[in-house]
């Protein structure tokens, strides 16, 4: 058991990272509370989920023309309601959802736009895989009034604040803030707390796993193919080869190789030639993670936070990890470029 002098609840750290800044106003920090409130009652739904008829599909797609399951419905509207009364924010905008969502009328617009992912890996679900929420915070560029497409579409290097919810076989919200460290935090279910459990996490330059969905390999390009051989070992004189770990859920695959080093990909193909994931949900929030914990994100060759944005649910290659396997990647590709 630990002693109570032990515990750091996220409430006291965000407020102890609070005190470090003297022109703080404390928006920021409720705004990370309202997310953890709702990542809480995701938590509590998920765990019920087989026993309250929440499991399956809800005969509805979303903007993705993805089939939408109940907890992908019930996440999303959660996260919508722990934000959109608050006065923190002017506008947000979900991966399940076509436009912005404003807030409501008769509730003031405030200063930060938020961007979500409510259950990131859905399709696990139904066979009891883990399954996570990302979010992205930003600062308006309006000046007042409800929140615009311009205050949503900014470059992930934008970001004020990024993080992820994993509900696994324990529930962890990890996050970091703009000039900050990774920290993450596990949900305590019997005081219903999120308690400091991994303090200032750092990502391996080089790691042992490599992330990928092979089962498209015959659709990469040849500078793909030849990256994924070199995580085989079929490039010594350059790479190690690494061990194949691929879960399907964007916040499970990249939370393993944050914690134990690694490499995460989702190259475009010939039938996606812009990957599967979307831009502002996934891949800028876990770019803004992954080089605050020391590694780095691309589309192959760009740097994932200085893509700017042209719409709500554009889609990116990602490569993200360990910096020196994410350039070996980045290397392979150029090198392989004139044999496209």
């Amino acid at each position: 058991m630990l002693h109570p002098s032990l515990v750091t609840t996220l409430e006291r750290f965000i407020l102890d990272q609070e005190r470090e800044h003297p022109d703080a106003t404390g928006e920021l920090t409720n705004l990370l509370y309202d997310i953890a409130l709702a990542a809480k009652i995701i938590a509590a739904q998920i765990r019920r989920a087989g026993l309250v008829n929440i499991l399956g599909a809800a005969g509805s797609v979303n903007v993705q023309d993805e089939e939408q399951q109940k907890l992908d419905v019930f996440a999303n509207e959660t996260m919508k309601n722990a934000l959109n009364h608050t006065g923190r924010v002017c506008a947000m905008a979900s991966e399940e959802d076509e436009t912005i969502i404003p807030v409501p009328e008769g509730v003031q617009p405030g200063k930060y736009t938020v961007l979500f992912d409510p259950l990131d890996g859905s399709s696990n679900i139904d066979v009891n895989a883990a399954v996570g929420t990302i979010f992205s915070i930003y600062e308006r560029r309006s000046a007042s009034g409800q929140g615009t497409l311009e205050d949503v579409l900014q470059p992930g290097r934008n970001q004020i604040a990024a993080g992820y919810v994993m509900y696994g076989s324990s529930v962890m919200m990890v996050y970091a803030v703009r000039g900050g460290r990774v920290h993450g935090f596990t949900l305590d279910p019997t005081i219903g707390e999120f308690l400091l459990s991994h303090d200032d996490i750092r990502i391996p330059p080089t790691g042992k796993y490599y992330s990928v969905n092979e089962s498209n390999f015959g659709r990469w390009s040849i500078g793909t193919q030849r990256a994924v051989r070199g995580f085989h070992g079929d490039d010594p004189a350059r790479l190690k080869g690494k061990n194949s770990r691929y879960v399907g859920a964007l916040v499970a695959d990249f939370h393993r190789n944050m914690i134990a080093g690694g490499i995460f990909m989702y190259p475009g193909d010939r039938k996606n030639p812009n990957g599967k994931l979307r831009l502002l949900y996934e891949c800028a929030p876990m770019a803004f993670l992954a080089e605050a914990a020391g590694g780095a994100a691309t589309d192959g060759t760009r740097r994932i936070l200085d893509i700017v944005p042209t719409a709500l649910h554009q889609r990116v290659p990602l490569v993200i990890g360990g910096s020196d396997d994410v350039d070996y990647v980045r290397t392979v590709l150029i090198e392989s470029g004139a044999d496209e």
